[in-house]
Parts: C-alpha cells; sequence; structure tokens
C-alpha cells in the first residue's frame, strides 16, 4: 500500500459530510473554507499517543477514531462553539494495518458527519507508535463565546453529568476484563470508549447571559476545576462530586472509591459550568426541559483562591498531567 493508495481510501471515507463552507479539501496542499464573516473563529488541537493515552488491548481502531475526534470536540463544546472543520495527522506504527486505519476512519467520519464538521485533510507519517493529533476550527457567536475565565464569587458551580464512568470504564478494559457483560461495566466501557462531545449543551449553554464560564473535564474535576478558578481569579468549594451510576455500580465490583473517580477520572467530557446563582435554578429546569437530564450542582465560587471541599480540606488536584502521568 503506497500513501496515495491510502490518502485515496481515506478521502472517499471522510469526504461525505464536507459543508459549504469548506470549498477545497483533501488532495490539494492546503485546504480552503469560507469563514463566517458575523463569527469568531476557535481553533483547538489534541493528540493521541499509543501506550499512553490508549492500546489496541483495550480499544478497537473504531473506539480510537471515535474517541480521539471526540475529545477534540468536547474543547469546541467549552468554547460555546459549532465544529466547522477538522485536520489530522495520523503518525502510522510499525505494525499498523492498512485496515485498522481505515477502521479507525470509518469512526472519525462517523462523528463528524454527524456533528457536521468536516475532516478537511491532514497528514500520514510513519512513527514509532500509532501517534494522532487532530486540530479542530469552530465558529461561535462573539456574545455566545465562553471562556474559563469569567466566573465570579458566589456563582453555582455545575457539571452537565455525572462523572466517574470513563474511569470506571478504564478500570474494566485493563484490570479486570472479565466484568465486561456486567451492565453497568459495560456502560462504563462505552463511556471510556465511545465518549458523547456535549456540542448541544455547549451551543445552548454559551447562548445564556447568565453562563459565565466553561470548559470540559477531561483531566478529571479536582484538576479542572482548579484550573476554572486559577483563571478566574476566584476559589472554589466543592459540596458534593456528582457520581455516575454506572461509576457507583463498577466501584463495588472492584472495590474502588467511585467518588475518587468523580473527582479524579477524567475523560468524561462533561462541560463545567460557572453560573450566576439568581438564575441557575431556572437555568437548570430549562436545561432538564431541554436535554431530558440534570445539571448537576456541584458548589460555589468563593472569593478564596484554592479548591476545597464544604467541610474546608483543599482538594488535591490528582486528575491527569501528561507530563507527571
Amino acid at each position: 500500500m503506497t500513501e496515495d493508495e491510502l490518502i485515496a481510501k481515506l478521502r472517499a471515507i471522510v469526504s461525505r459530510a464536507a459543508p459549504n463552507a469548506l470549498l477545497v479539501g483533501i488532495g490539494d496542499d492546503a485546504a480552503v473554507w469560507q469563514p463566517s464573516r458575523s463569527r469568531r473563529s476557535v481553533i483547538t488541537t489534541d493528540a493521541l499517543v499509543e501506550g499512553v493515552h490508549f492500546t489496541r488491548a483495550a480499544m478497537s481502531a473504531a473506539d480510537v477514531g471515535h474517541r480521539a475526534l471526540a475529545s477534540n470536540l468536547s474543547d469546541i463544546a467549552a468554547m460555546g462553539a459549532q465544529p466547522v472543520l477538522a485536520t489530522i495527522a495520523f503518525g502510522c506504527g510499525p505494525d499498523t494495518g492498512e485496515e485498522w486505519i481505515l477502521e479507525c476512519y470509518r469512526a472519525f467520519a462517523a462523528l463528524a458527519e454527524r456533528t457536521r464538521c468536516a475532516i478537511a485533510g491532514g497528514d500520514i507519517v510513519r512513527a514509532p507508535a500509532i501517534t494522532i493529533a487532530i486540530t479542530i476550527v469552530g465558529e461561535v457567536r462573539p456574545s455566545n463565546l465562553k471562556l474559563r475565565s469569567g466566573m465570579r464569587p458566589g456563582d453555582t458551580i455545575a457539571v452537565t453529568g455525572p462523572l466517574g464512568a470513563s474511569r470506571a470504564g478504564l478500570a474494566v478494559a485493563v484490570e479486570r476484563p472479565e466484568h465486561a457483560n456486567d451492565p453497568a461495566a459495560a456502560a462504563a466501557l462505552r463511556a471510556f470508549r465511545t465518549p458523547e462531545p456535549r456540542l448541544a449543551e455547549g451551543r445552548w449553554l454559551g447562548a445564556s447571559r447568565n453562563v459565565r464560564a466553561m470548559m470540559d473535564t477531561s483531566d478529571g474535576l479536582s484538576t479542572d476545576l482548579a484550573r476554572l478558578a486559577r483563571a478566574s481569579n476566584a476559589g472554589a468549594t466543592i459540596e458534593v462530586a456528582p457520581v455516575s451510576e454506572d461509576a457507583r455500580a463498577v466501584a463495588q465490583l472492584l472495590g474502588a472509591d467511585p467518588v475518587q473517580w468523580a473527582l479524579d477520572g477524567g475523560e468524561d467530557f462533561e462541560l463545567l459550568v460557572a453560573v450566576a446563582t439568581r438564575a441557575f435554578s431556572h437555568l437548570a429546569n430549562r436545561f432538564h426541559a431541554r436535554f431530558g437530564r440534570p445539571l448537576l450542582r456541584v458548589g460555589v465560587a468563593t472569593v478564596e483562591g484554592g479548591v476545597r471541599f464544604a467541610d474546608g480540606r483543599a482538594v488535591t488536584s490528582a486528575g491527569w498531567d501528561h507530563l507527571r502521568g
């Protein structure tokens, strides 16, 4: 298989979701798109490396492709934006077969088509292990753009869904695969392997002036809330860590602490938001009516810096750190 032959096959897979804004896609030296005049562009890049972010023993090629794109789309969601196009730089490991690559790209294409994000190009290279680096461009109305820096003391802190299921799924996949057929374990495995980026929720929340700050929970609540607080020159009190029922069930099977998974597990890709407290109840009711699930209160923003539990104990940022491991 030559590079040109592989690119031709990949182009056939990913060309279905090209929007009108994409003027030139795969096949030229660079992609060309027409940005919207009334919107701001946002851009994000994320990379996955075999042996660091995934193993083929725990995830299929389709799982890897879906999860790689979903993690980037989650960053776009956290800005209140809509994805427009993506580029994918794919490093082929020495034993990466053609069918594995095609299956991975089919998963890219399926999620891209569902989220209206064109795959506009990228690169194919040889690498010591499979590496996937994705860049996504999105668009957002200037009034709807949400940053990490807008939280104010007194704001209510919430998440768009319960946490810990992805970490529970990782535990099943890597440590106790014999439990994979248990209903809660199977649901946790899906949360780990094929997470759902909260794009619709991000755009909906971004449209509210009462939502003051937003980010995703890719690295764990303990770590990401600390980042949100620092960016806003504020602190935070965690009153409750909303734990997934699947995480609780798996933790019971494995003898683990589900609250710790919710705090430190990461990769749930829910959105972490700061909301003006006077408007939280009304916003949460509307959120539930719109999406069929609750906007879950975590705690409150404080004047004093740092993140603490309600009893005053300091919260240790023990989520994922790419350099610490």
